[in-house]
């Protein structure tokens, strides 16, 4: 069975929270091992609210850093750390650059995470794709990070002022160069450390073609504005590629 099949809601808005449990099942990590599973979030808001880990703090008592840069906002995340003290708020814009003092690698040196942790989910509805190619001081087994899923898959673009948001096929592309292999797309894409991804039992198409795993919800419903898109970039016929991208034969 496919993952996306799993998809359900407690505080996560497109399925994550279910999805993200059967991963944890099948890797076995849904147990807690003496308090020491982490998860890391932002923008976290006030840590729970549309939230792909909040349900794993509330319900199965793992740690969780959650970052938040808007002041007002940050005010909520200590309200929910009041409530749930193994939150570890920081208030904080997270940098793009390894080397910027609030990089995600130098805001965790702060905390008492380990290197090897759960869980990193990333939502900041901009620059998502800079901060996780920069996050390489730490190594999370599973990584849930927003994309542009109006792009379909053979776009490749990186957030930028003008083209909003990171595609598909450029987020699966830094996946593989740091070691992750895409699993699922639920909006969101779910990325699973290499080594792990056998323990899944996943079609082998699925994970040879990332592709495949695209959902087409988000994809406009003009297709001319497709066809553009694709124009400036896919190597196949327009009229081909687009049928793919949209499930036409």
């Amino acid at each position: 069975m496919r993952l996306l099949d799993h998809r359900a809601d407690i505080h996560s808005q497109n399925g994550e929270d279910g999805v993200i449990a059967e991963i944890l099942r099948r890797l076995e990590l849904d147990h807690d091992v003496d308090g020491g599973r982490w998860c890391v979030e932002f923008g976290a808001w006030d840590g729970s609210y549309l939230s792909n880990t909040f349900a794993l703090v509330d319900r199965h008592a793992w740690n969780a850093i959650y970052i938040e840069g808007d002041p007002a906002k940050f005010e909520d995340l200590l309200t929910t750390q009041a409530r749930q003290p193994r939150i570890q708020a920081i208030e904080a814009m997270v940098g793009l650059s390894k080397h910027d003092e609030q990089s995600l690698d130098h805001l965790l040196a702060t905390t008492p995470i380990p290197h090897a942790y759960d869980l990193l989910s990333i939502d900041i509805d901009s620059y998502d794709l800079d901060v996780w190619a920069s996050h390489t001081d730490y190594r999370p087994t599973i990584v849930c990070i927003e994309i542009n899923s109006s792009l379909p898959p053979g776009v490749l673009q990186w957030h930028q002022p003008g083209r909003p948001g990171n595609s598909f096929s450029s987020t699966v592309a830094v996946g593989r160069r740091l070691g992750y292999t895409l699993v699922c797309h639920t909006g969101n894409l779910i990325f699973v450390d290499d080594e792990q991804v056998p323990r899944l039992d996943l079609p082998e198409l699925d994970l040879a073609h990332p592709e495949r795993l695209f959902v087409p919800d988000w994809l406009p419903r003009d297709h001319s504005v497709v066809l553009e898109r694709l124009r400036q970039v896919t190597p196949l016929p327009v009229k081909t590629a687009v049928r793919k991208v949209i499930g036409r034969t």
